[in-house]
C-alpha cells in the first residue's frame, strides 16, 4: 500500500513539473549547451541556427546550474542578438519527453546529431 501511496506521488510531481514547462515566447528561442567559458558564460547553439555566447542573468545565477548538453531556453539581447544571449531557463528531462512528443523539439532531433 505504502508502495502504491509513493508512485502515485512521483506520477503527481511529474504531472506538475511537464504543466510547468515554459515554452519560447517572443524572441525565446531553445539551446543546447555546447561548452562552458567560466564563470555564468557558455556556448549555446540555438534551435534558430546561431551559436549565441550566453550568460545566466544575476537573478538565476545561485538557481539555474547548468552543464554541456543540458537543452535551455535563451533569450538574445536586444543589441548583438546575432551572438549573445541569456539562459532564461533550463529543462529537465520530464519536459524535454514532453516538448518532443507535442512537436515543440522535432528540430532538435537532427540538431543534437553533430
Amino acid at each position: 500500500m505504502g508502495l502504491k501511496k509513493q508512485i502515485e506521488a512521483e506520477h503527481e510531481e511529474l504531472q506538475q513539473e511537464i504543466r510547468r514547462t515554459k515554452l519560447p515566447r517572443g524572441r525565446e528561442t531553445f539551446g543546447i549547451v555546447e561548452q562552458r567559458l567560466g564563470g555564468t558564460r557558455m556556448r549555446v547553439r540555438c534551435l534558430d541556427s546561431k551559436t549565441r555566447i550566453c550568460r545566466i542573468p544575476g537573478r538565476f545565477k545561485r538557481k539555474l546550474w547548468v552543464r554541456e548538453g543540458d537543452t535551455v531556453l535563451v533569450e538574445p539581447w536586444e543589441l548583438s542578438g546575432e551572438t549573445k544571449g541569456d539562459v532564461v531557463f533550463k529543462y529537465r528531462k520530464a519536459q524535454i519527453q514532453w516538448l518532443r512528443k507535442t512537436g515543440h523539439l522535432k528540430e532538435m532531433g537532427e540538431f543534437e546529431e553533430f
